[in-house]
């Protein structure tokens, strides 16, 4: 028997927002019966551009459920950027906690807030890239979707892979290379844990240079991608730092909030307090 929050059973017992929504702004669906997990979210904007409406329908165990419920609490009233900063620890942390075993549950619901996020921007209905390697074939999870999970939630083995995205828990011909690539992450993790202390207290202009650069290819630019977006290092004077946006970023009414929030900050962060990002051709 799992040892479920109080939070969890209500939620299980008494799911909100359960249903279909007529003419959705966005709709995504992970997961698949075959599987034993199936989660479809849907949302609608309100006149003020922020979410309205969820619905959920969803084919799973209680933390399925109980994580599709309280998910759809947490994005209403919130936009589409402030919905998609959401992460499956937040959701599990709404709950009270989830059991190890059941972690999966969290993922999916983020993933498929993901989905319908891409959905409204986009209007594709997949989120995976055709060219991307499927590394668990039974559970049909990806090499990123696995190295994602794993830089996000602190994992360090192979079971806590399994825990949270299903990876390795069928046949088990992939776990030695789910274990490679969590090698690498865990390896990523502590070079960057040592890089401040062995990093000099005042940067040269080629080590910043050079460190903008890093940040820019390892930190920022997989997350735009994830969304068919790019961007491009422009130039670099003093703590002025220009950039270019590529691919669906290019344009985005969320371009805005991505310069400041994600990528002023990371280099504000990893570089230097004083840096400021500006878009090319824009003051």
């Amino acid at each position: 028997m799992w040892d479920y929050t109080d939070k969890v059973l209500d939620h299980f017992r008494n799911p909100r927002n359960v249903g279909k929504i007529e003419h959705p702004d966005g709709v995504g669906t992970v997961g698949a019966l075959a599987c034993g997990d199936a989660l479809t979210l849907m949302f609608k904007l309100g006149p003020d551009g922020r979410i309205a409406e969820v619905k959920f329908q969803t084919f799973g165990c209680a933390s399925a459920i109980a994580s599709s419920s309280v998910l759809t609490e947490m994005v209403i009233g919130k936009t589409v950027e402030e919905a998609g900063t959401i992460t499956n620890k937040q959701i599990a942390e709404a709950l009270g906690g989830l059991p190890d075993q059941k972690m999966h549950c969290s993922v999916m619901g983020r993933e498929a807030l993901e989905a319908a996020i891409h959905n409204y921007r986009t209007g594709e209905t997949a989120m995976r890239h055709l060219d991307e390697r499927i590394v668990c074939t039974c559970f049909g999870v990806s090499e990123n979707e696995i190295l994602r999970i794993t830089r996000e939630n602190g994992l360090s083995s192979v079971d806590e892979v399994t825990n949270f995205c299903k990876a390795g828990g069928g046949c088990g011909l992939c776990r030695n290379e789910i274990q490679k690539l969590v090698d690498g992450v865990v390896a990523e993790r502590t070079q960057t844990k040592t890089a401040p202390a062995e990093a000099p207290r005042k940067l040269t202009n080629l080590q910043k240079i050079k460190l903008i650069e890093e940040i820019i290819t390892r930190e920022i630019r997989p997350a735009l991608q994830r969304d068919h977006g790019d961007v491009e290092l422009v130039d670099i004077s003093g703590d002025r730092v220009t950039i270019a946006f590529r691919g669906m970023c290019a344009g985005c009414h969320a371009s805005e909030t991505t310069r400041h929030s994600l990528i002023e900050a990371k280099l504000r962060e990893c570089v230097s307090p004083d840096i400021t990002v500006v878009e090319e051709g824009k003051s």
